[in-house]
């Protein structure tokens, strides 16, 4: 019975990868580089669905199929220079994001809460990794980069947070119904 469990988890974990690779193709360029995109809901539905194991590994094996080349980041981009280009540590930031939602999607109370709370935690961190990488490329302080690359994202991702854990709570209660 064990097996059967890893084996469907393994598909879920690949199910979202390629729901995140087509949430990232919804896409609008911004001059900063950072295009506002849904993969941050796809990355929080992840954790949410998955658990913070599971949900990582579904977003690892989205980073993986993006750097060994597949068209899988926004603007339908692969390969090694999306990782280590300007928008390369939000990517590298949804690991720990999927991470901090799946351990607030186990955590869940009533209302939801502490799930879209520990979510927008994984958020900080996702919008932390991006704001230095793209700084450590692009040169300016921090300040400069926060309010080029985060700031005007900021209310669209706490919403993507916000609508993938309440999605998810629904898309969860259906897969418990229709497991055999």
């Amino acid at each position: 019975m064990k097996k059967n469990n890893q084996t469907r988890e393994l598909v879920y974990a690949a199910m979202l990868a390629a729901v995140i690779s087509v949430m990232s193709q919804i896409s609008l360029p911004l001059p900063s580089g950072v295009p506002v995109t849904l993969q941050t809901m796809g990355v929080a539905m992840a954790g949410y669905i998955l658990g913070k194991k599971w949900g990582t590994v579904s977003v690892g094996v989205y980073i993986l199929l993006g750097a060994a080349g597949m068209p899988v980041f926004s603007g339908f981009k692969g390969g090694i220079s999306s990782i280590v280009g300007v928008t390369g540590g939000f990517i590298w930031g949804f690991l720990p994001m999927a991470f901090l939602c799946g351990t607030g999607g186990s955590l869940k109370d009533k209302n939801g809460f502490t799930a879209v709370l520990t979510g927008l935690m994984g958020l900080a961190v996702c919008h932390l990794c991006g704001v230095l990488q793209w700084t450590a490329i692009k040169g300016g302080g921090l300040l400069s980069g926060f309010l080029t690359v985060s700031a005007p994202y900021i209310v669209k991702d706490v919403l993507s947070v916000a609508a993938a854990c309440f999605a998810a709570e629904l898309i969860v209660k259906r897969m418990r119904t229709d497991k055999t």
